[in-house]
């Protein structure tokens, strides 16, 4: 049997790259029935003459139900810098839910050339940069060669407000690509989705998944304990609190609010993850 990876979902038919070719697979019924198989799959497949089978699944380094897509490496966050307008609590609920699927998050903010050096814009990347974070920066005035050496021999996707300009991100890395893109709706304020399904596509070295925007974000299979573990701005904090359980909550000791107070950490993701947990609690209440 020989090793590939799946990139391409059509109803029943799946599109296999092994070893640079490009092979027209079917899933093998014991397979269907046990696990479905996705976009980004590592997968055994054998040869039967005429038709090709994908005999097994290699186990997942990860994976995302919105979009379904398993072993990625990191998540590009696109936002607009305007029209729409760029929304920090966007960002943070997308970074919590990025890293909580064991994915490295990276913010790619677009349109940056229509705003002017005052606008809030700047001092929310200030912020994210000096919490740690890759912070890429687009418009037509500016160089695209950073991100292209960040997409290199990485499975990415891409995901953030709908109209910020995904798909138009990807035509510019790639003269091969001619994605249909739209124009904000305007009565809406928000974009009008343009892409239909996953798929990945290769970019720049590497292979990028261009997925539907984000309506609403779902945090159901969250679990409190386990959020603030994987939230990149509390990782020096971690083990420090009072308590061993500590939510970071209204805990007294708690060695990340302490942070927060002291400049330490950004007091804006602090306040959306309070915002979610807070969420979270109130779900499990009503649903009891």
């Amino acid at each position: 049997m020989e090793k590939g990876r799946i990139i391409k979902i059509i109803s029943h038919q799946y599109q296999v790259l092994v070893d640079g070719e490009l092979l027209e697979c079917v899933a093998m019924g014991k397979l269907r029935k046990d696990k479905a198989p996705v976009v980004g799959d590592l997968v055994l497949v054998e040869r039967f003459g005429d038709q090709n089978g994908i005999q097994q699944i290699l186990p997942r380094q990860n994976e995302l139900v919105r979009p379904r897509i398993a072993n990625v490496d990191q998540a590009i966050i696109v936002m607009s810098a305007c029209d729409p307008q760029f929304s920090t609590a966007l960002v943070d609920r997308l970074i919590f839910l990025i890293c909580y699927a064991k994915i490295k998050p990276i913010i790619c903010v677009s349109k940056m050339d229509l705003v002017d050096a005052n606008d809030p814009v700047h001092a929310a990347l200030l912020d994210y940069r000096n919490s740690g974070y890759e912070v890429f920066e687009t418009g037509l005035d500016r160089s695209d060669e950073a991100l292209k050496q960040m997409l290199k021999g990485k499975i990415s996707v891409l995901t953030g407000q709908s109209g910020a300009g995904k798909s138009s991100l990807i035509n510019r890395l790639d003269a091969n690509f001619e994605l249909k893109t739209q124009q904000i709706s305007k009565a809406l304020g928000r974009g009008k989705h343009t892409t239909r399904h996953c798929e990945l596509m290769a970019v720049s070295g590497g292979w990028v998944a261009d997925t539907p925007g984000f309506s609403s974000l779902d945090f159901t299979h969250v679990e409190i304990d386990k959020l603030a573990a994987v939230i990149p701005d509390f990782q020096e904090m971690l083990g420090n609190c009072r308590f061993q359980d500590c939510r970071h909550l209204k805990e007294p000791d708690c060695a990340i609010q302490n942070a927060v107070k002291e400049g330490r950490i950004s007091q804006t993701r602090y306040a959306h993850y309070r915002e979610i947990c807070e969420w979270i609690l109130n779900q499990k209440v009503k649903y009891r």
